[in-house]
């Protein structure tokens, strides 16, 4: 099917060329005949150069009803009637003033007129069998389906875009020993001095020989709490035969 669309397909170019050859001399001869000036002309050309896209329109456009493929066709045919009543008479006009015969002079036009016809009849004739062969294709062959023009879009694997896959030179595997286990020692919480025991050791640094109350004064806390910060301090700092800071009798004795 698809070489008898391809020949018909060619086999219509050549249609095409032969119609437009015969088109070309009826111009011609009605261009010739016409007098010297440029409206002469062209109204004498519009027969021939109507009759071809006529012909064109039919042979490549379908018609679907009947009723209006007839009306084309009978306008083509007046319109082909025209152009050869008037090309067949300026052809004759033309075939007497270039000198041949009176019989020769008549009968030339119908050659040129005649291979019109036949060339319109056989394009028009190519065209419907090439309708008909492209919608008798177009119907064997089923359109894709949605899900897979989808499919087909989408769908891909590693080998399509990057290639086949290569085997690759196996890689040695390396054992790796374990770490020691790391044996974690417990910290050991200090809890931090209060700040009142700070001050007091400041202010018994300073009064090595003071008595607790002037400490306790210098410190701003009181005697009692000066009394335990000494105590610990003479633990932690000092020796243990070092002695406290001299008291008062008065709180000695309390």
């Amino acid at each position: 099917m698809a070489q008898d669309l391809k020949r018909l397909k060619r086999i219509g170019w050549g249609v095409r060329s032969v119609f437009a050859l015969g088109i070309a001399a009826s111009l011609a001869g009605n261009v010739l005949h016409a007098s010297d000036n440029v409206i002469s002309q062209a109204i004498s050309a519009w027969s021939p150069v109507a009759l071809l896209l006529a012909v064109e329109l039919i042979s490549r456009i379908p018609a679907r009803r009947g009723a209006l493929s007839a009306v084309r066709l009978g306008a083509t045919a007046v319109i082909a009637g025209i152009a050869a009543w008037v090309s067949y008479w300026h052809m004759v006009g033309v075939a007497t003033r270039y000198g041949e015969a009176d019989s020769s002079a008549y009968l030339l036009p119908f050659s040129v007129d005649g291979l019109i016809v036949v060339a319109s009849i056989s394009l028009v004739e190519i065209g419907g069998r090439i309708r008909t062969l492209t919608e008798a294709a177009s119907v064997s062959e089923p359109a894709p389906s949605p899900a897979d023009v989808v499919e087909s879009k989408s769908v891909y694997t590693n080998e399509d875009i990057w290639g086949p896959e290569t085997s690759a030179a196996p890689v040695p595997t390396v054992q790796v020993a374990p770490a020691p286990a790391v044996k974690k020692t417990p910290v050991k919480r200090v809890t931090p001095r209060p700040v009142s025991a700070e001050k007091v050791a400041k202010a018994a640094a300073k009064m090595p020989d003071a008595p607790v109350s002037q400490i306790a004064a210098k410190a701003g806390v009181s005697v009692s709490t000066a009394r335990r910060h000494l105590a610990a301090l003479r633990v932690t700092d000092a020796s243990p035969s070092a002695p406290l800071p001299a008291e008062t009798p008065a709180l000695a004795a309390a």
